[in-house]
């Protein structure tokens, strides 16, 4: 029996670029956009157009790389909705097809969670995905985050529309569930 693969956050290093640039910006048509805002325009970028990014990655505290098994499979960010109220978003996207419901994604937003809530003066951290990717949503119930706002067919993609979907969680509800 294999044992259990460790998620593990951390800082995307130079290092780390040219791998990621070929698993988020290389490919025409790349699987984890099907998931991740397909409604929003997506274009293949240059290893030289991607670069120009770079300070963006290697932020430490705004981003994180997710590694399994000392392989870079995807990231986990923050953006401030609106920062005086500490009104934080936070996002994360695998990469990698193959390590697609495992419970990576899981531990990895769980970790940053922790983070985040451990680091921050934070009353709440949420995130916002659509109704097209229940994988997400399923991965904010098990964490514990509530749907907070769900607004009906406002995201156009393949000819369907589809809900927005914001779910959150509040400091003292992270706590009692950890």
């Amino acid at each position: 029996m294999q044992a259990k693969s460790t998620v593990q956050l951390r800082p995307i290093k130079e290092d780390d670029l040219y791998a990621l640039w070929e698993m988020s910006a290389k490919e025409e048509a790349p699987e984890w956009k099907k998931w991740d805002a397909p409604y929003y325009p997506y274009s293949p970028k240059t290893y030289k157009e991607f670069l120009k990014n770079k300070a963006y990655y290697l932020e430490p505290n705004r981003i994180k790389g997710i590694e399994v098994n000392n392989e870079l499979i995807g990231i986990v960010s923050y953006y401030w909705e609106h920062e005086p109220s500490k009104w934080l978003e936070m996002g994360i996207t695998i990469f990698k097809p193959s390590y697609w419901s495992g419970g990576y994604g899981t531990d990895a937003l769980k970790q940053w969670m922790d983070m985040l809530f451990t680091e921050m003066p934070l009353v709440r951290v949420g995130f916002t995905t659509w109704s097209g990717n229940e994988r997400m949503v399923k991965v904010g119930e098990k964490l514990g985050l509530t749907m907070e706002a769900r607004i009906r067919k406002v995201r156009f993609y393949n000819d369907v529309y589809y809900d927005s979907i914001r779910m959150g969680i509040l400091r003292e509800d992270w706590e009692a569930l950890n």
